[in-house]
């Protein structure tokens, strides 16, 4: 066994061979001696059954046990094929299935995808570098990362009652909510609302009516509408902004796919307060605006104090964290207490000026090329999930031109096979990249059927360990990145327990993304800080109406909350 498992299988098969063959013999042998003829076959079946017809001839001890032996010979010459095949199939699950040359050609081109902790101690150096720039109102303009204050100062401590509205606008779809705050008891009531690609890049006016009027249909069905009540609504809108109070932000860009025009250095909370008023037909106030990461940053406190980070791994990445006002350089506000102020990071961001392009690819520059934003949030393309997808296709087809992928697959016409998709932007989804990550055996089952979703006709199992190879190095890459970020700000923060709240679809539904995170942090959280991490699902809009809360609560607002 121990030659086996040191590399020299040959030697072990050569070992299990003659031991099950002496063991034959000697059985073969005695039964002879003592006067039963019959042919001792090879296999378990017919050992079985000889071992039957022994017994049944004569019951006599000595026959019993031979026949027994013969039947744990069998199931030991079964045992050792299985255990020799099963470890023969681990070995070739390790990536190495071809020969040599190619082998050593795929490794060369993915190499990069391969951080060390050299490599992400450099990256946490930097973007400490940058944290500091975003707070210093004299390097502010030229930081990546902007580090704006939210004017969020105050976390729920679950008093908070009542009702309120919450929209969470962040990507393709938003939601509208209805929360009530009961007794620690956060209860929610919600629709999804699609964006039509024609109203992500029109004008901003057609956007924020086409929300009022989502919002209007939703408080219509939930009979919100009847009372007269003017209900305060928290808005979560995960796009970068310099906010100029907790119901005032200014965009500062467009991300995520949208670019509607009139929009980017005017005031969104007005704009969508216009849009509701222009309807006339519900009372709705807009009484904050948050970003995604502080709405689930604050979801998490509203059971838990410890939380002091909120991250998003999504279409898009951003985190916040709770900052002490003495490092807020930028802050124009009162600094009474709490002498605290959740910054909003913008931190995909980090390498829009170039700092980080010691760790991008070739399949990243295209990425960003190809972007409706090129040269902007760096970071963000290579490890969140609006780009993942199509980094691995990119990968895929270089694979396939410089034939080390698909080999037995390149004569099909154009019109009808898997080629159409590989040359296609956007084809290879991120889901792909997570359901191809949930095979763990050598059957490949869901990789299989990405690969014929794509056209490839029946997909060779060597096909199936590179994909999954290139899935598997694209998103731990992605992973450490996150941790990097994350282990810079359980540094800075530096106390003793820290809660990190994460919300995403590519946290939530990637198989071993959680893992690979937290392995990275292992290595590059000082050793004295104890953290955890929490999936805070649906927590932006929770978080939203949670800041809305609390400021009611804080300012005695006129505005009345149902107990």
């Amino acid at each position: 066994m121990d030659s086996y498992q040191s590399g020299s299988s040959s030697s072990y098969l050569g070992s299990v061979s003659r031991m099950v063959s002496d063991s034959v013999s000697y059985v073969q042998n005695d039964l002879f001696k003592s006067g039963l003829k019959s042919t001792i076959s090879g296999t378990s079946k017919q050992a079985t059954n000889e071992a039957t017809r022994v017994v049944a001839i004569n019951d006599n001890s000595g026959f019993i046990k031979k026949a027994v032996a013969i039947s744990l010979v069998s199931a030991a010459a079964f045992g050792s094929a299985f255990y020799i095949g099963y470890q023969l199939a681990k070995r070739r699950h390790r990536f190495h299935v071809r020969e040599a040359d190619k082998n050593d050609q795929i490794e060369h081109i993915l190499g990069k995808f391969k951080l060390s902790k050299e490599y992400l101690n450099k990256v946490m150096e930097l973007m400490l570098e940058e944290m500091h720039k975003g707070l210093d109102p004299v390097t502010h303009d030229k930081a990546d990362i902007k580090m704006f204050p939210t004017y969020v100062r105050s976390l729920p401590d679950g008093t908070e009652k009542g009702d309120i509205l919450a929209l969470d606008l962040g990507g393709t779809n938003f939601r509208v909510l209805l929360i009530n705050l009961d007794s620690g008891d956060i209860k929610v009531k919600s629709k999804v609302f699609l964006i039509p690609q024609s109203i992500m890049t029109g004008s901003g006016i057609q956007l924020f009516d086409h929300i009022a009027k989502c919002v209007a249909g939703f408080m219509n069905a939930e009979k919100l509408i009847q009372n007269n009540k003017e209900y305060p609504l928290g808005f979560t809108f995960s796009f970068p902004c310099h906010q100029k109070g907790l119901a005032s932000a200014i965009l500062a860009t467009w991300t995520k796919g949208f670019d509607c025009s009139g929009v980017v250095g005017n005031d969104v909370v007005e704009m969508l307060q216009e849009a509701i008023d222009r309807r006339g037909d519900i009372r709705v106030k807009v009484l904050a605006l948050v970003n995604d990461t502080v709405g689930t940053l604050m979801a998490s406190a509203y059971n838990d104090q410890n939380t002091k980070i909120g991250l998003i791994l999504g279409t898009g990445s951003n985190a916040c964290y709770v900052e002490n006002l003495d490092n807020v350089k930028t802050w124009d506000g009162d600094r009474n207490d709490p002498k605290q102020v959740i910054i909003n990071m913008e931190w995909g961001a980090f390498g829009d000026n170039g700092c980080i392009n010691f760790l991008r690819t070739e399949y990243d520059t295209e990425v960003d090329k190809t972007s409706l934003n090129p040269s902007k949030q760096i970071y963000e393309k290579m490890m969140s999930g609006m780009y993942m997808g199509e980094i691995v296709r990119l990968i895929i087809l270089d694979l396939w031109e410089k034939e080390l992928l698909f080999v037995g697959h390149r004569d099909h016409s154009w019109s009808t096979d898997y080629r159409q998709a590989l040359y296609t932007k956007g084809s290879f989804y991120t889901k792909y990249v997570s359901e191809i990550e949930t095979d763990s055996g050598v059957t490949y089952r869901h990789t299989k059927s990405v690969l014929e979703q794509m056209g490839l006709d029946r997909p060779t199992y060597d096909d199936c360990v590179i994909v999954q190879y290139v899935c598997k190095l694209v998103s731990r890459r992605a992973a450490q990145l996150a941790a990097a970020g994350l282990a810079v700000l359980l540094n800075h923060i530096n106390a003793p327990n820290v809660t990190i709240a994460v919300d995403g679809s590519l946290y939530r539904f990637h198989p071993k993304f959680k893992k690979n995170m937290e392995k990275a942090m292992q290595m590059l959280v000082l050793p004295h800080i104890r953290y955890k991490i929490i999936l805070s699902t649906d927590a932006s809009g929770k978080g939203a109406s949670l800041v809305a809360a609390v400021e009611y609560k804080k300012t005695k607002s006129c505005y009345q909350v149902h107990h």
